[in-house]
């Protein structure tokens, strides 16, 4: 398989597990329901938010509108830049991990411009519908997006004698986050790990272009 075909083979394939996680949480649970998986550290978790990756929020239409409008020209570049990667025969692990972040940038966005149209509301006490009849809670671009994967590994409280949080409530991992975020988080974390195998080629590049003269210097 070409690496062209393996990368909107992985495109698609977490989308598709993406998206059927989300329209499942939003059908079929209560807002801010818990779901135990593993004891008390691994909780599916069903929140809205309107922002960015781990639950991070944006105040306003205005910056939900602006967030929605650079999350697309930021899947713009990356297609492009892909497609620039793929003509320099750039590294496969490169490419699978451009892939990864690529996904998670589309999945985010279809909430964000779809689900307001084909949702209606979620609340504590209703499960929403999917294409219901009276129209969707809100308008293109004015969705939320959903995550439901919760981790607080370690809960306690601070020491007392931690400056200005000393007897606080103390948990971690506390963001609540979804398939698209940690999709991003892989790829972003791939590229950073290996990024001396994956830019070694343009390194090479570089070290030929400098002219002879100065090498010798």
């Amino acid at each position: 398989m070409s690496i062209v075909r393996k990368s909107i083979l992985i495109v698609f394939l977490i989308l598709l597990a993406d998206q059927v996680l989300k329209i499942w949480i939003k059908t079929g649970m209560f807002l801010y329901q818990d779901i135990p998986v593993f004891g008390n550290w691994f909780i599916i978790k069903f929140i809205e938010n309107n922002g960015m990756a781990f639950g991070v929020d944006l105040p306003g239409d205005y910056g939900k509108v602006i967030l929605s409008i650079f999350r697309i020209i930021a899947v713009i570049a990356i297609i492009f830049y892909m497609r620039h990667l793929i003509r320099e025969k750039a590294p496969n692990g490169l490419l699978v991990s451009m892939s990864f972040i690529l996904a998670g940038a589309i999945g985010n966005i279809l909430d964000s411009a779809f689900y307001g149209i084909i949702f209606n509301e979620s609340t504590p006490f209703s499960k929403a519908v999917l294409f219901p009849e009276g129209g969707g809670y809100s308008s293109f671009l004015h969705g939320k997006v959903v995550d439901m994967f919760y981790f607080p590994v370690i809960q306690g409280a601070w020491p007392q004698w931690v400056p200005f949080k000393g007897g606080d409530y103390f948990e971690f991992f506390r963001p609540v986050f979804n398939i698209a975020d940690t999709a991003i988080s892989i790829g972003v974390f791939s590229i950073l790990i290996f990024q001396r195998k994956f830019f070694a080629k343009e390194e090479l590049v570089d070290e030929a272009e400098v002219p002879s003269e100065t090498k010798q210097e």
